[in-house]
């Protein structure tokens, strides 16, 4: 189980750093767009720093602390910083879930989150479905800042590590 779910965030994390690629301008991923709070290069720092602190600081043992604040105070970063901001992450996941195991699962999460506790297992889920969720919202605030409709492929089943091709 643990395998699939590192899976799962690591190929949301490819996407998110396909989706800050595909913006045409390091200006773009930082444009307001009506009605939305936050930016791309908002939601992709903050979903890396949160994967980077979650997984790779408490559960990895990193040492990786995050700053929340920064986070959503950054502005105007280029698509390479941001890209490096994600590839950080990708190297915490990887490194983090290469030494766990399902035994993890139903431990108490070494932290308190939102102050309250939770099993391993439950909030490794719920950091995949935060990751996807905001992972849509990038796709929605790049095509609207832009104005274009191309697709990425974010999500697709074709890059989940059990996919073969068809017969």
């Amino acid at each position: 189980m643990v395998e699939w779910i590192g899976g799962i965030i690591r190929r949301e994390l490819v996407s998110l750093r396909k989706e800050v690629e595909a913006y045409p301008s390091d200006a773009d991923l930082w444009r307001p767009v009506p009605g939305i709070s936050n930016s791309g290069g908002t939601l992709a720092l903050h979903l890396a720093g949160n994967l980077r602190h979650f997984i790779g600081g408490v559960l990895g043992g990193s040492g990786y602390r995050r700053d929340r604040d920064a986070e959503f105070a950054t502005r105007d970063l280029s698509r390479a910083d941001l890209v490096r901001e994600i590839d950080d992450a990708i190297a915490a996941i990887d490194a983090t879930f290469t030494g766990l195991t399902d035994a993890v699962l139903p431990d108490d999460y070494p932290e308190k989150v939102a102050n309250v506790r939770l099993k391993t297992g439950d909030f490794l889920m719920h950091l995949g479905s935060h990751l996807a969720y905001h992972l849509g919202q990038i796709d929605y605030h790049r095509r609207m800042a832009t104005g274009s409709n191309v697709t990425v492929g974010t999500v697709s089943p074709t890059r989940l590590a059990s996919a073969v091709p068809a017969e």
